[in-house]
């Protein structure tokens, strides 16, 4: 039994065919189901990178692989497989849209409490 936020089995088995061929040159790359695993723990704890567990591997290394991805399309194309097979599933209405904005974090001034030092608007601090 893995820990809460890893891959279980069936899960990894949905995008392991998906996963791009390890880098040529330089040391070896690191497990892609590690990494993913490393990955998930940030987004869904949203800690910082820094605080990622040593079991999941060196903070950096997940940082990078996830900066990679992002850039090269990866992260995109696992997101569309998902997608493709909760619809096929009919588990997905993309006429519905919903953003958790529950770990979204607001400074003061968002709230409209201001900077230190700033100009108060009377109509939405008073």
């Amino acid at each position: 039994m893995g820990h809460r936020h890893e891959l279980q089995d069936a899960e990894w088995q949905l995008i392991a065919e998906l996963m791009p061929p390890p880098g040529g040159v330089g040391r070896p790359w690191n497990d892609h189901r590690a990494m993913i695993n490393g990955m998930l723990w940030v987004l869904r704890t949203g800690a910082p990178w820094r605080d990622l567990p040593e079991r999941l591997g060196r903070w950096q290394s997940v940082y990078h692989r996830f900066s990679r991805w992002r850039r090269d399309g990866t992260l995109e194309r696992l997101v569309s497989r998902l997608q493709e097979r909760l619809d096929e599933q009919g588990h997905l209405d993309w006429d519905l849209w919903c953003v958790d904005g529950s770990h979204v974090r607001g400074s003061k001034a968002a709230a409209g409490g201001g900077k230190r030092g700033a100009l108060k608007n009377r109509r939405i601090t008073v």
